[in-house]
């Protein structure tokens, strides 16, 4: 009489459960399971040997995932059993394909039974088999959709299928699943971007406050338009001449909201914070350098990528144009700028800090000119969006924000950036709230 151990399972006929067994042993140190054997160790036999042999090696192809066949062994024993040898798996963790990369679906080894994997199990059995590098790792969640970023690519003329998917890195060529980084830009991305806007210098009393979700390059877009709509202008004119002189400069949000997302250490779960207030506007992601790195270092535009594929792919998209120069880029905006970006670094979190330039002192060289409207103005050249408002307003007398939404096919905190144009340049008034809100042209 044998007993079952932590690398033997008896089984007296076929059942399902039988691939659980498979990935437990799989996923831990390997094992052996009798087929036609009973639980005391007696062989009973198999009915239709032939049959079973063929059903238990097409259900463990197909139901196991990743390919685990390459690890095992099927010998017809006497007695009508069949023996499966199973070696340790060199792309653990696998898992049932019905269950995906959760408890449920991962098995390990413990004693003489199979049980599921904790969460913190998964993941350390990834990071042994991929390597520490977070954006090659398997995704905990293979139930992706990509249409936000299709668009992105669509409009960059790049494309994006199942081909892209291995060459960008999206998916593991060898394991055929989708990695962090195709998480990173699923419609499914965990991470945030949270914005918080606060009337005090201390950052204490909030004004108003937004969580930015989706893909990256969906928060990257969200992100970048409500920042916008904290950007203030303040025109001035001199003689014939009008100067327009912002809060901040587009491209320094622009640069400091990239370097946020590009090179945030993505396996701690956390979002991006960015407070904005009346002084200045400041970027907290989660990460601090790379060793080897400094401040000074970063200023001069040295960079190691923490996450190269996913640099690699922004820069591919066009929203970077040259590794390491973002931060370079920003100080330049502000050479003249009496208060100059600050970067402030921790073991885990790096900060930068742009000075409001209207409030530093940016504009003190015209202060003898007139500022027009009062404090602030913005008079944008109009866009092809805004005259498709102004012409629609025209032709129907006013315009909602939903259908300037379906117009245009924008979401609502791009409509608002623009109306916001459109009211400083005295195109539009706004009338009435909430639902009932609409815009009329101004006379």
């Amino acid at each position: 009489m044998h007993f079952e151990d932590e690398k033997i399972e008896f089984k007296e006929t076929f059942v399902p459960d039988i691939y659980k067994e498979v990935i437990a042993f799989a996923n831990t140190d390997g094992g052996v399971i009798f087929v036609g054997v009973d639980d005391n160790g007696n062989p009973v036999g198999l009915e239709n040997v032939d049959d079973t042999y063929t059903r238990i090696t097409n259900g463990i192809r197909d139901a196991i995932l990743p390919d685990v066949t390459m690890f095992i062994k099927y010998t017809l024993e006497k007695e009508k059993i069949i023996k499966i040898e199973i070696g340790e798996g060199s792309y653990k963790p696998y898992y049932l394909r019905s269950k995906g990369l959760k408890p449920s679906g991962v098995y390990i080894r413990q004693g003489a039974s199979s049980v599921p994997a904790s969460q913190e199990q998964i993941r350390q059995m990834i990071k042994y088999a991929d390597g520490d590098t977070f954006e090659k790792l398997r995704s905990l969640n293979q139930k992706l959709t990509f249409e936000f970023a299709s668009q992105i690519f669509e409009k960059r003329g790049i494309p994006f299928n199942e081909e892209k998917y291995y060459q960008l890195g999206i998916k593991s060529p060898e394991l055929k699943i989708f990695t962090n980084l195709g998480l990173l830009l699923s419609d499914q991305c965990t991470h945030t971007v949270k914005v918080a806007v606060f009337s005090d210098d201390d950052n204490t009393i909030f004004k108003d406050k937004k969580e930015f979700t989706g893909s990256l390059l969906e928060q990257l877009e969200e992100t970048y338009n409500y920042l916008q709509l904290c950007n203030q202008n303040q025109a001035v004119i001199n003689g014939l001449e009008r100067e327009d002189h912002w809060d901040y400069q587009e491209e320094a949000v622009r640069e400091a909201l990239l370097n946020a997302l590009i090179h945030r250490d993505y396996s701690f779960s956390g979002s991006i914070i960015i407070n904005v207030n009346d002084k200045e506007m400041e970027f907290i992601s989660i990460g601090g350098l790379l060793s080897g790195l400094s401040p000074e270092d970063i200023r001069n535009g040295i960079s190691l990528s923490r996450n190269s594929r996913l640099s690699e792919l922004f820069h591919r998209l066009h929203f970077i144009e040259a590794y390491g120069t973002g931060i370079r880029r920003i100080f330049s905006l502000y050479k003249e700028c009496k208060v100059q970006p600050e970067i402030s670094i921790t073991p885990n979190s790096f900060k930068i800090t742009l000075p409001n330039m209207n409030v530093a002192g940016k504009i003190e060289a015209v202060s003898d000119s007139k500022v027009v409207s009062g404090k602030k103005e913005f008079v944008p050249k109009l866009t092809e969006q805004m005259v498709t408002i102004l012409d629609y307003i025209s032709e129907n007398g006013e315009i909602t924000l939903e259908e300037i939404q379906n117009l245009l096919n924008i979401k609502e905190t791009r409509t608002y950036v623009i109306m916001k144009q459109l009211i400083n340049s005295g195109k539009v008034e706004k009338i009435g709230r909430g639902k009932g809100q609409k815009y009329i042209r101004k006379s």
